[in-house]
């Protein structure tokens, strides 16, 4: 499969610095001309929207007339805020910059499949597992900073300590496995949503393609929420105090 033109660009511009990088770390890539395949080049391109699009809401901010796009993010913050509030409870405003950046990276990452040319960096496993593993080890850090080490160790105990020895070993593997439905769940939606357009786009280029990507917008934006929803709930679960 032939690397898209943003990845060709890319690797172009930057295959000397990045290949003479990954060497250095000791990685080896088959195509030293082009060490940056389509995933990567996709995730920086959604790195650089999301940059010039903050940097125009910057610009022209406003509180006494306010455009389109800031009443847009406004409704976003508002949204994760709302759900934040609900679900992790007292101090929930610490975690809304980490819950809404995440959203808006899957998001868009979810959406770039659509345009020609460009594809859905979530559609290939390993971006999934990034997100996952970023907010796996985000939410420990904020457990054992709001609880200390004995005191996150105790969510782990169960509810009464003659319980403990086998509640432990459960709560590690339920707490590992989350990486697991966190990346299949994003990325298997994804992956069959991008497939099953390109297919309906191959055999009938008329009508039929937009009721897919009508519907890969809908599941793209209905993970995109799921994963942020069980972001919030980990977090809340994480910080909450024993009592």
């Amino acid at each position: 499969m032939s690397p898209l033109r943003f990845t060709e660009l890319l690797n172009r511009l930057f295959a000397g610095p990045v290949t003479a990088l990954l060497q250095l770390l000791r990685i080896h890539p088959n195509r030293p001309q082009a060490p940056i395949p389509d995933h990567v080049a996709m995730q920086i391109l959604v790195v650089l929207i999301l940059t010039v699009l903050f940097v125009m809401i910057r610009a022209r901010l406003s509180v006494e007339n306010p455009g389109a796009l800031q009443h847009t993010i406004e409704g976003v913050h508002g949204f994760v805020g709302q759900l934040g509030k609900e679900i992790i409870g007292h101090d929930y405003e610490r975690y809304l910059p980490y819950l809404i950046t995440l959203g808006l990276f899957i998001f868009f990452s979810n959406m770039l499949g659509l345009i020609p040319g460009l594809a859905s960096p979530t559609a290939k496993p390993v971006v999934p597992l990034g997100c996952a593993v970023v907010t796996w080890v985000y939410y420990q850090y904020h457990g054992l900073r709001a609880n200390g080490l004995i005191g996150y160790l105790k969510h782990f105990m169960g509810p009464v300590w003659w319980l403990a020895i086998l509640m432990f070993p459960i709560e590690v593997f339920s707490h590992l496995a989350r990486l697991m439905s966190l990346t299949v769940r994003l990325f298997a939606n994804i992956f069959a949503g991008e497939m099953v357009t390109l297919v309906f786009f191959s055999l009938i280029p008329i009508l039929f393609p937009v009721l897919f990507m009508g519907l890969h917008v809908f599941f793209g934006t209905i993970q995109t929420y799921i994963f942020v929803l069980l972001a919030a709930v980990y977090l809340g679960e994480a910080t909450a105090h024993e009592h």
